[in-house]
């Protein structure tokens, strides 16, 4: 039997009395008109002065690949930098994410730089550029001591929460900490937020997902696991070498967690190994998630976190080489592959993945393949994902996608640039990322400090200026 809903006036009454006793708000903080309004299921919030800070040339939003690309590159490249990162470390998906592989990551420039950086410091796995494991930790201080180094102004537990422009150009940004709101300006921005976050409270028009909205590609949530003797386990790691048959080990990684009595969310499971008996492990899909709904999220991550406890907990039962697995962390973030395209003064299509296209502004060619993964848990059954019968030929990405078409002033880089479903679903892994981000982070600084727009300056006067800086893309 189903308990009646309260009456209009039932409702009011209660809110008055809450609101007046101190619960909700004062009488001297909302008027009447207002009251109503909360009724209705709105809220007025009041306008203030906020503390205003205008210190930067180029105002970074994102610390993942792609940002931590471009804020040194723009540094390096003359320009006083500040970047704002929502977690609790720089990196991102590498990081905060746990994701562990690097991909596409056979390009000049930043991109071997750090490859380089992380072979000094011996955290990373194997000897391929195209696919690399490395230790999350170890690539936190990393990049933490890189920030330093090219003093950039940093600020982490940090969220971009509004945009203000005049007329066309972004001016300000407004961000939310434990330091309350602040407000930003500077001559460029960039959105590294994965997500285009920025670039949707500025205004932009974006594309999301394989038409306007879900479906999506699903989310993923990884984790470090600790196993007794990795030795033991060899069959079913992953190898990290392109040449070498890692869908057998795959496949019969898949083929021990069914003897679990339970079919992943991922039909691909795969280990990797970090460093002696530490793993890393993507295994579940979270399946419909819309990268803008906090909602959603929070119930795919807890969704995703209990497969993984299921899973992990059901392997070790089995015992043999399984004896003792658990889990040693699990991602601060849940993975995204889906988030908004900002439209941008040229969109990267399918077509250009199947020809191969190329341009003079080209600031990097992908070339991985085409991975859409399962959209929904039938598919997954099926088959965990596909390249939609699409054969990738090297193609460039050129600069004017890197560029907001309806804000001046406002660059994307990583997998939130403009492009359609399908070539996103290339160019969206980490290798390219970077490359993008050192190419939006010197064509930033050149702006910036010369009182230009990104759309005015000349790739050629970029990637010159990239040379000049030991990198080029």
């Amino acid at each position: 039997m189903s308990t009646p809903s309260p009456s209009p006036d039932l409702k009011r009454r209660s809110f008055l009395a809450a609101a007046f006793s101190g619960a909700l708000v004062t009488p001297e903080v909302m008027n009447a008109a207002e009251v109503e309004k909360a009724i209705a299921g709105q809220f007025h919030e009041p306008a203030q002065d906020l503390p205003l800070a205008e210190d930067a040339d180029v105002i970074v939003c994102g610390a993942g690949p792609a940002g931590i690309a471009a804020a040194i590159t723009a540094a390096r490249a003359g320009a006083k930098v500040r970047v704002f990162e929502w977690r609790g470390c720089l990196g991102g998906v590498w990081t905060a994410g746990l994701l562990g592989y690097l991909l596409d990551f056979d390009k000049p420039g930043f991109n071997q730089e750090l490859l380089k950086r992380l072979d000094e410091r011996d955290i990373r796995r194997g000897t391929s550029k195209g696919s690399v494991v490395y230790e999350p930790e170890g690539m936190k201080l990393l990049l933490e001591e890189m920030f330093v180094e090219a003093g950039i102004k940093f600020q982490l537990h940090t969220r971009v929460c509004a945009a203000y422009r005049e007329g066309k150009r972004l001016t300000t940004i407004v961000t939310e900490s434990k330091s309350g709101r602040q407000a930003w300006k500077a001559p460029v921005f960039i959105d590294t937020t994965g997500d285009g976050d920025l670039g949707a409270l500025a205004g932009c028009a974006f594309e999301y997902g394989e038409a306007d909205s879900c479906p999506c590609q699903p989310m993923s949530l990884n984790a470090l696991l600790v196993c007794k003797d990795a030795a033991a386990l060899a069959a079913f790691i992953h190898k990290s070498d392109p040449t070498k048959a890692d869908g057998l080990s795959k496949d019969a990684f898949l083929a021990e967690i069914k003897r679990t009595d339970h079919f992943p969310s991922y039909a691909k499971p795969t280990l990797w190994q970090v460093r002696d008996n530490l793993l890393l492990v993507m295994m579940n899909h979270q399946y419909g998630v819309p990268c803008f709904d906090a909602a959603k999220i929070t119930e795919a991550t807890v969704h995703a976190r209990a497969e993984m406890n299921k899973i992990v907990n059901g392997l070790r039962k089995l015992g043999g080489p399984w004896e003792g697995l658990q889990i040693a962390a699990t991602a601060e973030q849940i993975g995204v592959r889906d988030g908004r395209r900002i439209a941008g003064r040229y969109t990267v299509s399918k077509e250009d993945v199947i020809a191969g296209a190329r341009y003079d502004d080209a600031v990097v060619r992908p070339t991985f393949s085409v991975d859409i993964h399962a959209l929904s848990a039938d598919m997954n059954k099926k088959s965990a994902y596909s390249n939609a019968g699409i054969k990738v030929k090297p193609y460039d990405i050129p600069l004017r996608a890197l560029i907001a078409k309806d804000v001046d002033g406002l660059m994307m880089a990583g997998r939130n640039i403009s492009g359609d479903f399908i070539a996103h679903a290339s160019y969206r892994v980490t290798g390219n990322s970077v490359a993008m981000g050192e190419a939006a982070g010197v064509t930033a600084a050149l702006a910036a400090t010369t009182k230009r727009l990104p759309h005015d300056i000349p790739w050629s006067e970029a990637e010159a200026k990239l040379k000049a800086l030991g990198q080029r893309v």
